[in-house]
């Protein structure tokens, strides 16, 4: 009963104050409030990146040719991935698909329509390692894909660009000026920053070499690994080599090794097959892989929640200072009620029940309008036109994780105003002007 009488106590003394009290909570509700946002935004940045290299797929490793240059300026990529590089990459243990890429924009064109795009020139297994998926029609087959087939798969913005509602399966599509049948349309994957998949034309690698860009090396060659814990292993590259090391060594844009790589690597048979014996010699080719880059981008991106959350938590820190200087104030006006109170009885503990009954109450309060607060900002931010791209995550922890520490807060921003109202002397209070 005594308790439920300070809880009433607290509530009547915070409204008679209306005004002071919102004052007081409003730096709870900034802190719990900014803390929501900020913290949803860098998940949902996190959420779109992952979900960016899950659409690509996590069990890839990229073999691109090496940067050129004299003096460290770099003045084009070597021309020396070819296709038998790939094939003999194929017969490595743990691999389990691989596709040459050769790629480059053309102008796409359909009766009067035409549109600049990305061709890339594939091999058939290319379309399960990237998770692509049909809207209608059909991928190329392997005896296309050898024997230089005029056929085309279009994204999505692509088709729609060039057909306009149209049916495009069995069209003829000019590519350069290059008749294509368009066999197929792949299923929207949406922009991914650095490319978009829906923006692109998928044809025959051999095609692509031979017919379409006229040249007999390779811009890339994807492979697939069995064993996701094998794939570091497997790339025969020192940890953290694809682009999150030590610069390129002497222009060639390759890595340097210091030791022989693992027999069995795709970088132990690439250097072979390129007679690079030498260990001074660095690579004349880069293997990147997949897994690793998204674990040090996700780093990343969790430093940056963090430092997020940690930048907007001070303005909770600040939000309990106000509070404190609240409650000592308040305990100042309130001097002879105190004296008043334990004249007839109360005790220092129940004095200092009630003042930090009223803190809590407060930080409590004002935590739960800052989570309604926060929790629509990163709702509703999403709305307005200039970040529609822009991905939100609230997770439900970081919002219940944030009203109990406004709680602690209260806790503790109360405790001194309390303890100092506990030990007035009851005389002395009465006295008090």
């Amino acid at each position: 009963m005594l308790f439920w009488t300070i809880i009433k106590s607290a509530f009547q003394s915070l409204w008679a104050n209306k005004l002071r009290s919102i004052l007081a909570m409003l730096g709870i509700i900034i802190g719990v409030g900014a803390v929501i946002a900020m913290v949803a935004m860098g998940s949902g940045a996190q959420a779109q990146i992952t979900a960016r290299f899950t659409a690509m797929g996590t069990n890839l490793l990229f073999v691109r040719p090496a940067q050129r240059g004299t003096g460290g300026v770099i003045s084009g990529t070597q021309q020396n991935l070819m296709v038998d590089d790939a094939k003999a990459i194929a017969t490595l243990p743990e691999v389990t698909a691989v596709s040459p890429v050769v790629n480059g924009a053309v102008q796409a064109k359909y009766m009067n329509r035409n549109n600049r795009t990305q061709v890339n020139g594939v091999s058939m297994p290319y379309f399960e390692m990237r998770n692509f998926e049909l809207t209608k029609g059909r991928f190329f087959t392997d005896i296309e894909a050898e024997g230089m087939a005029r056929v085309a798969i279009l994204g999505p913005n692509v088709a729609n660009t060039l057909f306009s509602g149209e049916e495009p399966i069995g069209a003829t599509i000019k590519l350069n000026n290059i008749n294509f049948k368009v066999i197929g349309v792949i299923k929207s994957k949406g922009d991914q920053g650095w490319s978009n998949p829906d923006d692109q034309a998928l044809i025959p690698y051999s095609t692509a070499m031979k017919i379409l860009f006229g040249q007999t090396y390779l811009r890339e060659i994807d492979i697939t690994v069995g064993d996701t814990s094998k794939m570091a292993a497997l790339s025969g590259q020192p940890a953290n080599a694809n682009g999150f090391g030590p610069p390129p060594m002497a222009g060639r844009g390759g890595t340097l090794h210091t030791v022989a790589p693992p027999a069995n690597s795709v970088t132990s048979l690439l250097r072979k097959r390129h007679r690079l014996n030498d260990l001074s010699t660095p690579d004349d080719f880069q293997v990147q892989n997949m897994a690793e880059l998204l674990a040090n981008v996700s780093a990343s991106v969790m430093t940056f929640r963090l430092l997020l959350g940690g930048i907007a938590a001070i303005s909770l820190l600040v939000g309990g200072i106000g509070i404190m200087n609240i409650m000592l104030v308040t305990v100042t006006e309130r001097t002879r009620e105190i004296g008043t109170r334990k004249a007839i009885g109360a005790k220092g503990r129940d004095i200092m029940m009630q003042f930090l009954i009223e803190a809590m109450v407060m930080s409590a309060l004002g935590g739960a309008i800052g989570a309604a607060w926060g929790v629509g900002l990163a709702k509703g931010i999403v709305l307005i036109p200039i970040f529609k791209d822009f991905a939100t995550l609230v997770e439900p922890w970081v919002v219940i994780g944030s009203i109990l520490v406004s709680g602690l807060v209260g806790i503790f921003s109360g405790l001194y105003p309390a303890y100092r109202a506990s030990q007035l002397d009851p005389i002395e209070a009465l006295r008090y002007e």
